[in-house]
């Protein structure tokens, strides 16, 4: 159950962030336009990659002690940079809005989700290796890290798109991202710290 909720928070740390595709949803979720199918292909996009990361990584990493203490070190190095960023960011006055209210058709929908999931390098770096890397850790239980990872993707983006009216307003103020930030800077650094030990140990 540790696993499945280490997943969890890894997912909503990495996921909860001030970008083109949250606030895309969000839009959505006030117009109550095709919200269903962009949290699907929000969801199942990073169900797929973290898949992807968890099989790829996991395979390779376990089979190589060598390659298990790097991806480890690197992890780790990478999460306490997340973490620093998180932390930094806490200072700063940022919010969340929808933006600009406009019609859209099923079709532009689909391809504009597709695009800032698919398009945007930053998931490859986080959902593939870093997910992977860090799922690897858990040798055959890796899934259970896996499951709680793209959970914490449908309940954000669920969230997020249905609860839209609500979580616009929460997202206006600037205290609920430094709250979010201080969560995900405590949350980078608790692996990172794993992610040493694991390094130490091989």
């Amino acid at each position: 159950m540790h696993i499945v909720l280490t997943g969890l928070l890894t997912g909503l740390s990495l996921i909860v962030a001030i970008g083109a595709q949250n606030a895309f949803v969000l839009r959505l979720g006030l117009m109550r336009a095709h919200v269903g199918i962009a949290v699907f292909i929000c969801a199942l996009s990073d169900a797929i990659l973290i898949v992807v990361g968890t099989a790829g990584m996991g395979a390779i990493v376990q089979s190589h002690k060598t390659l298990l203490k790097i991806v480890s070190w690197v992890g780790a190095i990478y999460l306490l940079y997340f973490a620093y960023s998180a932390a930094k960011r806490v200072f700063k006055t940022e919010t969340l809005h929808a933006g600009e209210i406009s019609v859209m058709s099923k079709k532009a929908v689909v391809l504009s989700v597709l695009g800032f999931t698919w398009l945007n390098p930053h998931v490859y770096l986080d959902t593939v290796l870093l997910v992977g890397s860090i799922g690897s850790q858990f040798g055959n239980q890796r899934w259970f890290f896996a499951f709680g990872a793209a959970l914490a993707s449908v309940i954000w983006f669920i969230g997020l798109g249905y609860g839209s009216k609500a979580a616009a307003r929460v997202m206006a103020r600037p205290i609920t991202w430094r709250i979010l930030d201080i969560f995900i800077a405590v949350v980078m650094t608790s692996i990172a710290i794993s992610l040493i030990n694991t390094a130490l140990k091989n």
